[in-house]
């Protein structure tokens, strides 16, 4: 067996052997699903009840306020506006729409005034200013002599269905979908490249200070070691992620069978009614579940195989570099940021262009550089991504990361046996000359 075999046993065994690699293994996805129950749960909860005082000088607008969970609507126009404001100040009341009397309601577009400790929500001021705008509205076309009935009625709604060029019927939000789903596994490479690639280079620190380094480098060259890391520590993600994958298709299969099975009607709806309403949810839920499995559902997990390798490789020659350039963790802060900024700006082009232009400039652009590829590429691919975009993309990581340990491997091996001394990045430099 050859030396980097050797290493890359070692470190796979010395990884997957461990109690936090075993535990998370099996506890991640039940705290992916924990905090995703929490979060929706946390959703559910009212908010506190917020009282907000009425003082409508008018008389016309006060009845137009309805309550709600969130705010309730208190009528003090009869009390003078000062002893209100001295209310909010003692937190009675949330805040205070003023509504001045004038003698044309046109004034008021610029006269009303929302009186208030704090500052409102956008929310909440859009909708007052949409309540009393639509009365304002209603009162102009009265007096211009309009039917608002007719203005009313002569409203229309649109609701348009979605279907594909083949005929085949589409349901609305599947971007949103595609998107989240490309955005989930991108995510994932970014956690697996930081984790993976920290865990690199906190054993490359390791050996380095305790001088075990200094004998294995005795028998073995610097790249040897250096490779053997990054290659057994990525077969111990790989590991991990392809379980994770099991039990993740293992839940879609069974939400599948879940949704296709309808749910008995209840004592107090008709039958009728509830067999309607189960028709189009079935319906509906077996839509999305079908255009989940129309999407290239096998390309993007082998691509996220691929560019989990890829973005790997390349990324951890960085962090061994980097580990072998230091003495502490402490130290290795000042050379983190640079690595870390690239996986950052793939996940903002992702979510920023991809859902809104998939096949755009931007978007093709970043999916083909190296650094950025690993997410933006699979954020792209729930779209469709053309075959020669693909393996060209794949081309230009795997190439770049040859090209890149060659780099790395001249900073690790001078590294490794420098002590005592906080390299900069001008000695970094120098190192690359050597």
């Amino acid at each position: 067996m050859s030396i980097i075999a050797l290493i890359i046993k070692r470190e796979f065994i010395a990884k997957v052997r461990n109690r936090s690699f075993i535990v998370m293994t099996f506890l991640s996805p039940l705290l992916f699903v924990g905090i995703a129950g929490f979060v929706g749960y946390l959703s559910t909860l009212k908010a506190d009840m917020k009282l907000v005082a009425i003082h409508d000088e008018t008389g016309l607008f006060v009845n137009e306020f309805k309550n709600s969970d969130e705010y309730k609507y208190i009528n003090l126009s009869a009390i003078d506006t000062q002893i209100i404001k001295d209310s909010i100040t003692n937190e009675s009341y949330e805040g205070l729409i003023f509504i001045p009397k004038v003698s044309d309601n046109k004034q008021l577009e610029n006269k009303i005034q929302y009186i208030s400790n704090d500052s409102p929500s956008l929310s909440f001021v859009e909708n007052v200013e949409d309540i009393i705008a639509a009365k304002i509205t209603k009162g102009n076309f009265e007096k211009a002599n309009l039917d608002t009935v007719a203005i009313k009625n002569a409203e229309a709604k649109v609701n348009i269905s979605l279907s594909k060029s083949s005929g085949e019927e589409s349901v609305k939000g599947l971007n949103e979908i595609k998107i989240g789903i490309g955005g989930f596994f991108g995510y994932l490479i970014m956690m697996f490249i930081i984790i993976y690639g920290n865990m690199v280079m906190r054993s490359v620190i390791e050996e380095k200070t305790n001088r075990i380094v200094e004998i294995i480098i005795s028998s073995v060259k610097p790249f040897q070691l250096m490779m053997g890391k990054i290659i057994g520590t990525s077969l111990a993600g790989i590991l991990q992620f392809m379980i994770w994958a099991i039990i993740g298709m293992s839940l879609m299969f069974a939400a599948s069978a879940f949704f296709g099975v309808n749910v008995s009607p209840t004592a107090k709806i008709s039958p009728e009614v509830m067999q309607a309403a189960e028709a189009q949810y079935t319906g509906t839920a077996q839509m999305y579940i079908k255009e989940l499995w129309n999407l290239p559902i096998a390309t993007l997990l082998i691509s996220f195989v691929i560019y989990f390798i890829g973005g790997y490789f390349l990324y951890s020659s960085f962090y061994a570099s980097i580990g072998a350039a230091v003495d502490s963790e402490t130290d290795s802060q000042q050379f983190l940021l640079p690595i870390i900024m690239p996986l950052i700006l793939g996940v903002y082009i992702g979510f920023f262009t991809v859902m809104n232009d998939p096949h755009g400039t931007i978007a093709t652009v970043f999916s083909m550089f190296p650094l950025t590829s690993p997410i933006v590429m699979l954020m792209r691919i729930p779209f469709g991504v053309p075959w020669w975009q693909l393996v060209l993309s794949i081309l230009i990581l795997f190439g770049t990361f040859f090209f890149t340990v060659w780099f790395a491997s001249k900073i690790y091996r001078v590294g490794i046996l420098m002590y005592g001394k906080k390299p900069t990045w001008g000695e970094l430099y120098k190192w690359l000359k050597y």
